[in-house]
């Protein structure tokens, strides 16, 4: 190999890390496979050659030549010239028994399809070069040793029919003359019909044991076992074999060699027919017979003698079951457990397939078909697998034996008379004979519909009905149909003497009119610790009826307490009998109509579970005053409090009866509705008492008064005062207003005057107008909203509001007294000021524009006094 340079390592903590390898030829490398090599004579050779690190072109042509010490060099073949063979080689290598392959550019393979002896030599792969300096190995060489093939396979031939379960015995000899150092291995397999050759098991070269892949837990289980002879021939026992293991199989002998690096490699091998095995079903051999029909007496011995055959019984596994009509008496397992036994029952093997049952004392019970159960099991060490079963043909035994006797006679001891009414019947029984010790009775009670009207289906198909029944041990089964009356106890079903039953409705329907029968059963005690039936005997049916009579309801209403005004009390108690009726239960709805023709409406109802619920015609707001209770088994009261004019109408019961079976839902039966209770209290509204209506002066005080109905402990009222400019107009503006606490608010005002409102009495509000204008004219009116105080709860609800009429108020403006002061006031002021204005020029005049020097009078005495 060429020389390389050293690599270039860096260490990651504990792993190294290659950082680089470069490998620097110094010339062409040819390699061959490694040797030397041993082969067998026959068999195919492939030599492997190869060229590394050259230049020039990418594929190589190769020549191999063989050598040997008494012929010298030969020519074998060459992938540049066809002719290049020896003479001695042409013919095989024109058949092919020569040829080299090309596996790559730069590798070539020389085969030889059948090695011969004489092909024993060294043989040199040689290529030419191709680089530019002639450098490195130009050949490689190999030996090749060709020894006989002296393999011998020599298997004996199995059985060819095996039982199923039964064992195969494959003994192959596998030779070989020990002239070099060569080991054996050997295969066996097994062919199916159209299923490839399966491996079974191998001895490897080396001794060692491999299992084919779906042996290795029947090798484990035991199931495949080798045994080695004496004289060298392997053997393996395939043990319970199976419908699986039927075919042909085969022994495969190889020769190995160990190779440099420790790998082994087959030279040779040789696969002979060891011969067909075929495996016979257990099912077609087997054979069970029971011996045989016998009649007992009571508290006889019973035995009975199951035998089985088989092909193969010594090598199968039973599991015997005897079966009394069908049923499971006792059983033997393949492990020898008894199942299902007793001192008195046994089952044993008396022999090869011999088993015994034994029945100790046999009762009434014991009789029967009898048959005997086989089971067949192959396999062992914990591979079990049921082979075939086969049963019996039945046997007969009969025990004669005395049944118990007695009468059954069935009374009423309490019929009903209507609908509702209870219904017993007794069940006697009487005349007891040859019960056993430990014997016990049960009953059935049963139940005929009476006949109906022509076309209905209970003319034609009178069926019993199973009502329910008593077992032996007092268990009670209910039939289908009275399995609720029964379980909710509206049916009982009692033993209340050992010889008396008794069946009981508590409450009597019209469907359970009818015929009536009870059948008793006596019981003994069986084999297996439970009860048998021993006797039956029914009583003639019994006829259950009356007339039925329809339910009748009646329901009154009567006033308690009488609401005479707004926030009062109102109450009301219905009280209800009835006729044909037994313990019903009551559903009242209390109703509500504004007139005698208008639409009802529902104010409350209550359930026959006293649930109470509120209807549509309620305002929530005032549930709180609202109560609907039971007074009485039969009475009712509703209680409304705090009265409004919206709750005047008409009131009524709507009740309704029901009846109830324990554990069922209510059924209805009747209703009725009661005579009408009317709320008819009156609310006059609002009144006004006006002190002066019509005012010739201003500034005076006007009182208005304003007076609802009287309020009380439980009412009070809210009031507004409003004032309409035009006559007839619209709701006005709000001038004051007194809440119920007694709260007064007052509005802004844009006037002189002013208003103040109080409350004068216990009824009576008063609304004071002081410094009256023309601008208080108007219409006068009040809102008042009652507020009712609830009993119950002590919460206030606020009924409707109630409007007054309205009242006009006139201020009338005189003209004269309006004017005459100012004209006054204006006339006084007029001449003051005149005066003034006369004083102050006067004034002027004689101090501010006098002249003091003397003027001669003019002679001209006309002119002067112009001038004056």
């Amino acid at each position: 190999m060429p020389p390389t340079l050293p690599l270039e390592v860096e260490r990651d903590g504990n792993v190294p890390r290659r950082l680089c390898s470069l490998v620097v030829p110094i010339g062409m490398v040819v390699s061959v496979s490694p040797g030397p090599l041993l082969r067998v004579e026959g068999q195919p050779v492939s030599l492997r050659c190869d060229v590394t690190d050259y230049e020039g072109p990418r594929e190589q042509d190769f020549d191999w030549t063989m050598q040997q010490a008494e012929a010298g060099s030969i020519q074998v073949i060459s992938t540049f010239d066809p002719k290049y063979s020896d003479l001695s080689l042409s013919d095989r290598v024109a058949s092919g028994d020569l040829s080299v392959v090309r596996l790559g550019d730069s590798v070539v393979e020389l085969r030889i399809q059948e090695v011969r002896s004489s092909d024993s030599a060294t043989y040199l792969c040689s290529t030419p070069s191709t680089d530019s300096v002639f450098s490195g190995n130009y050949d490689a060489g190999v030996t090749l040793k060709v020894i006989a093939n002296t393999l011998k396979v020599a298997p004996e031939a199995p059985e060819p029919v095996v039982p199923e379960g039964g064992d195969i015995t494959l003994s192959c000899n596998v030779t070989r003359h020990f002239t070099d150092p060569t080991y054996l291995s050997v295969t066996w397999s097994l062919r199916r019909p159209g299923i490839p050759l399966v491996d079974i098991l191998t001895v490897g070269p080396d001794g060692d044991v491999v299992t084919g892949s779906g042996s290795a837990q029947r090798y484990a289980d035991g199931g495949l076992r080798l045994a080695i002879r004496r004289d060298g021939a392997f053997g393996l026992v395939v043990a319970g074999v199976t419908q699986a293991d039927a075919g042909m199989y085969v022994c495969t002998g190889r020769e190995w060699i160990h190779e440099e690096g420790g790998q082994w490699k087959n030279i040779v091998e040789k696969a002979v027919e060891m011969g067909a095995v075929a495996v016979t079903p257990t099912a077609r051999s087997l054979s069970v017979v029971a011996m045989s029909n016998t009649t007992l007496n009571m508290d006889d011995t019973l035995t009975l003698t199951c035998l089985v055959s088989a092909g193969n019984l010594a090598s199968l596994a039973l599991e015997v079951t005897w079966l009394v009509d069908g049923r499971t008496a006792v059983s033997l397992g393949r492990d020898g457990v008894v199942s299902n036994g007793s001192p008195s029952v046994g089952l044993e093997r008396t022999g090869p397939g011999e088993f015994r049952l034994v029945v100790r004392g046999v009762r009434g019970s014991d009789k029967g078909m009898y048959s005997c159960r086989v089971r067949a099991w192959v396999g062992g060490g914990g591979r079990w697998y049921q082979a075939a079963e086969k049963t019996s043909n039945p046997v007969q035994v009969l025990v004669t034996q005395i049944k118990p006797n007695f009468a059954v006679t069935l009374t009423p001891s309490s019929t009903p008379q209507v609908t509702g009414d209870p219904t017993e019947l007794a069940c006697h029984v009487t005349n007891i004979t040859h019960f056993l010790a430990g014997g016990r009775l049960g009953v059935t009670w049963e139940y005929t519909p009476l006949p109906g009207p022509p076309g209905d289906r209970l003319t034609t198909a009178q069926t019993s009905l199973p009502i329910g029944s008593l077992d032996a041990h007092g268990n009670l089964k209910s039939g289908t149909l009275y399995r609720d009356r029964l379980e909710s106890g509206a049916i009982v079903l009692t033993r209340v003497e050992p010889d008396t039953f008794k069946l009981r409705f508590l409450r009597t329907q019209d469907v359970d009119m009818g015929a009536y029968a009870c059948s008793v059963t006596a019981w003994t005690p069986s084999r297996q610790g439970g009860m048998e039936e021993a006797a039956e005997f029914l009583t003639p049916p019994l006829t259950v009826r009356w007339e039925p009579k329809r339910p009748s309801l009646t329901a009154v209403a009567q006033r308690v307490r009488e609401a005479v005004a707004g926030g009062a009390t109102f109450e009301m108690s219905c009280t209800v009998s009835h006729v044909h009726l037994q313990d019903p239960g009551y559903s009242v709805l209390v109703q509500t109509q504004d007139s005698v023709d208008s639409a009802t409406r529902t104010v409350l109802s209550l359930s026959p579970d006293s649930v109470l619920q509120h209807g549509g015609a309620t305002d929530p707001n005032r549930r709180d005053s609202l109560v609907l209770t039971k007074t009485g088994p039969a009475e009712f009261r509703f209680h409304l409090a705090g009265v409004q004019q919206t709750d005047r109408g008409f009131y009524r019961c709507d009740i309704t009866a029901w009846t109830k079976q324990p554990g069922q839902a209510w059924t209805k039966a009747v209703s009725a509705k009661s005579n009408k209770v009317q709320i008819n209290f009156q609310e006059t509204g609002p009144l006004f008492a006006v002190a002066i209506p019509i005012l010739n002066k201003p500034n005076e005080v006007v009182l208005i008064e304003f007076s609802p109905l009287p309020p009380s402990d439980d009412l009070s009222y809210e009031v507004r005062w409003y004032l309409t400019r035009l006559r007839g107009g619209n709701k006005g503006t709000l001038l004051a207003s007194v809440d119920r606490f007694g709260l007064v608010k007052k509005e802004a005002r844009n006037a002189s005057s002013d208003v103040s409102l109080e409350r004068t009495d216990t009824h009576t509000y008063a609304l004071n107008i002081h410094a009256t204008q023309d601008s208080d004219s108007g219409e006068y009116h009040c809102q008042a909203t009652p507020w009712y105080l609830s009993a119950s709860t002590g919460a206030w609800t606020h009924g409707a509001e109630l409007t007054s009429t309205r009242v006009f108020l006139t201020v009338r403006f005189p003209m004269w007294d309006s004017l005459k002061l100012p004209l006054l006031y204006g006339s006084v002021a007029s001449v003051s000021v005149g005066l003034f204005s006369l004083l102050l020029g006067f004034i002027c005049a004689h101090c501010c524009c006098r002249n003091t020097t003397h003027t001669p009078r003019s002679r001209n005495k006309l002119m002067d006094l112009e001038m004056d």
